[in-house]
């Protein structure tokens, strides 16, 4: 089972890869300004999650209209003054609905450097499998045993950063090859690769990390 995440960057991810993002999934999540995407690309949304301190006035009659029964998807609203972020919040709740999904998270690289590395940081305490899709790339969270298959790339950057103490990674198909490589944690060795053949592919072989391939 698929579940769309949609964050609160919409200047990252167009209303066609939002709407491209959707397809194959079981239900369209919204958090807070991500309604605006949502709306935007078309698509009908089956949870809303969030303080309402971001969404547009437009976004916010909906989400009242929803409170009040008049629109058909459920509302999990937070009080602004919590310890958590509203997208930890959400995945628990995506947890608790949906145990197990693959999240197909948008619209997320968006705002300040210490959110960017904490939404990482959430999408890699997932339990399930975590792919990214905006417009300016693709990829997401692999865990041991993760292979990121590429296919016709070429000329196209690849990077990726390891998130647990360790992790061992191999790369065919791009520039700099690797076989079983231990790199650290956040080291910056896979960042900035090169895609030379019509299939690449990054393996996970232990550990966990974040990739990215950029169009």
């Amino acid at each position: 089972m698929r579940v769309l995440l949609v964050g609160g960057s919409p200047e990252r991810a167009s209303a066609a890869t939002v709407a491209r993002a959707a397809n194959g999934c079981t239900a369209v999540v919204a958090i807070d300004r991500g309604l605006d995407s949502v709306l935007s690309a078309g698509l009908r949304c089956d949870l809303f999650c969030g303080d309402v301190d971001s969404v547009s006035p437009a976004g916010a009659l909906v989400v009242e209209r929803a409170e009040r029964g008049e629109e058909d998807f459920d509302v999990v609203r937070y009080n602004p003054h919590k310890d958590d972020t509203d997208l930890g919040l959400a995945l628990s709740e995506v947890g608790r609905r949906w145990p197990g999904a693959t999240v197909v998270a948008t619209c997320f690289s968006g705002g300040n450097p210490d959110h960017a590395l904490a939404v990482i940081g959430r999408f890699a305490a997932w339990g399930g499998k975590v792919v990214f899709t905006e417009d300016a790339f693709s990829g997401g969270v692999l865990r041991a045993g993760g292979v990121f298959p590429i296919h016709d790339a070429q000329g196209c950057r690849f990077s990726f950063v390891p998130l647990s103490p360790e992790a061992e990674v191999s790369e065919t198909g791009m520039r700099w090859e690797l076989d079983h490589r231990t790199v650290p944690l956040l080291d910056d060795l896979g960042i900035s690769n090169v895609i030379e053949m019509p299939d690449a592919r990054i393996t996970c072989h232990k550990g966990t990390i974040a990739c990215w391939l950029f169009s």
